[in-house]
């Protein structure tokens, strides 16, 4: 999966200096086989360290393709193919939202699509923002769960409202948001004179996979007129499974949904998309600049093809492509048995865990992410006491260091609310099988056995 070397070690390996003259073609290409040997190998069926993983070659080609035409999607005229494909795509994921209709746009990362998302919000609030800026608003409060994912509290930042003012909501023991939280919070606010604007639900948490109640908290946003953003950006893609969408049930109510096919669908980082349910251009109005020598009004064609102006970005990536390709050669069936083989072997892996001498399960999982501690056997006889988790605690940091410089697989650990440091393991890549899952146990038993 990698071969570990130290920082300073790596950059004199690497050769990192670019110099006056230009290098031999010979060097150029020891440069790249080094490049390629020392970076992490995600698409290794036993890298599990993140929440993408994997390659799709249709995805791989759709890369070839895009990165040789260089192209920039903004207007029709310098890239009319990724436009329409754009809104291909768009048009679909809204309909496994379960829109009648919306709007959209592919942004670098979930975690712009949260602030896309954020800032819409706050517009609709007061429009007037666009032109006179902080100035004479009122505190503005948005909601969110502890849970939730921390791109909340840098756009909170970015936007100038203020973390101060990102109320988090307490979640019940499976990382879920408690409605009824909420609710207080919410009357908090106005009590405190405040004024409420926003609630982000998270569907996919990034530790644990908790699935808010949607429904719940749709009900608590129509009754105070909050805009409801759901960041889905890891979950959303159970919306494809049949078997699985139930997750997301209420997902519809949503204003706003962030979602990541280049997570549970391999489409390739990056490849995010901002679904939003208006559809009279609330969009474009928010961040609208109306650039005369780019968006001209005159052109000789229909300019409502020309979306760019509903980026905060100029140039901007063809991302939807990648998923578009392989979308068509995988059918919504191919994309869907993705999903359902993903969360079968994260099952497989929880039952195999709970026959395992040491392994402990944090919870049951109900998404791809499989929370455990391991136990080593110097630690098995001990009572849970404050002793025991302190020791523990420090049981994965050294398996992780171990299983690095070994170069046998990728395994994330934690500590999280509360909880000592534990293994969060992520089934994504159709690539994995019984086998490594076994083969993960296996080697944290031999990877911990003198601990």
């Amino acid at each position: 999966v990698c071969e570990w070397r130290a920082p300073e070690t790596l950059k004199q390996i690497l050769d990192l200096e670019m110099r006056d003259t230009g290098e031999s073609h010979q060097k150029l290409l020891q440069l790249c086989q080094d490049v390629i040997q020392y970076s992490v190998k995600t698409s290794h069926p036993r890298f599990f360290n993140q929440l993408y993983a994997g390659i799709d070659y249709y995805s791989l080609v759709a890369r070839f393709i895009t990165e040789a035409l260089n192209p920039s999607v903004y207007t029709y005229e310098v890239s009319p193919v990724f436009l329409l494909v754009e809104e291909a795509v768009i048009k679909k994921m809204i309909e496994f939202v379960g829109w009648e209709g919306g709007d959209g746009i592919f942004n670098p990362g979930g975690s712009v699509s949260n602030m896309y998302a954020m800032n819409l919000a706050r517009y609709r609030f007061c429009p007037e923002i666009k032109e006179k800026g902080l100035s004479g608003l009122p505190r503005l409060v948005l909601f969110t769960s502890e849970e939730c994912h921390y791109s909340m509290k840098k756009a909170a930042s970015f936007l100038g409202i203020g973390t101060q003012n990102v109320y988090f909501i307490k979640t019940d023991e499976r990382g879920k948001m408690i409605p009824e939280e909420l609710e207080k919070q919410v009357q908090r606010a106005r009590k405190e004179g405040s004024a409420p604007f926003l609630v982000c639900a998270t569907a996919g948490t990034t530790v644990l996979g908790a699935f808010d109640p949607l429904d719940k908290i749709a009900d608590i946003c129509e009754k105070h007129g909050l805009w409801l953003h759901v960041d889905a950006s890891w979950g959303g893609s159970a919306l494809i499974s049949r078997k699985h969408c139930r997750l997301l049930h209420g997902i519809h109510r949503a204003d706003s949904v962030a979602w990541n096919p280049h997570k549970m669908l391999l489409a390739g980082i990056q490849c995010c998309a901002l679904l939003v349910k208006d559809n009279s251009g609330l969009l474009k109005k928010c961040y609208s600049a109306k650039a005369a020598y780019l968006f001209q009004q005159d052109k000789f064609y229909d300019v409502c093809y020309d979306t760019g102006d509903k980026s905060i970005q100029c140039s901007r990536r063809p991302d939807a492509f990648k998923f578009w390709l392989m979308w068509k050669a995988l059918g919504t069936t191919g994309l869907e048995e993705r999903v359902n083989r993903a969360l079968a072997l994260a099952r497989y892996l929880v039952e195999e865990i709970k026959k395992r001498e040491g392994f402990r399960l944090l919870l049951e999982p109900e998404y791809a992410n499989v929370c455990f501690w391991y136990i080593p056997p110097s630690l098995r006889k001990m009572e849970d006491g404050p002793e025991f988790w302190q020791k523990l605690h420090q049981v994965a940091p050294v398996i992780k260091e171990r299983m690095m410089k070994k170069g046998s697989m990728m395994l994330g650990y934690q500590p999280h609310q509360g909880k000592v440091n534990f293994f969060r393991q992520v089934v994504i890549s159709p690539r994995v099988s019984r086998e490594d899952m076994d083969f993960l146990l296996d080697e944290i038993e031999l990877l911990a056995k003198d601990l």
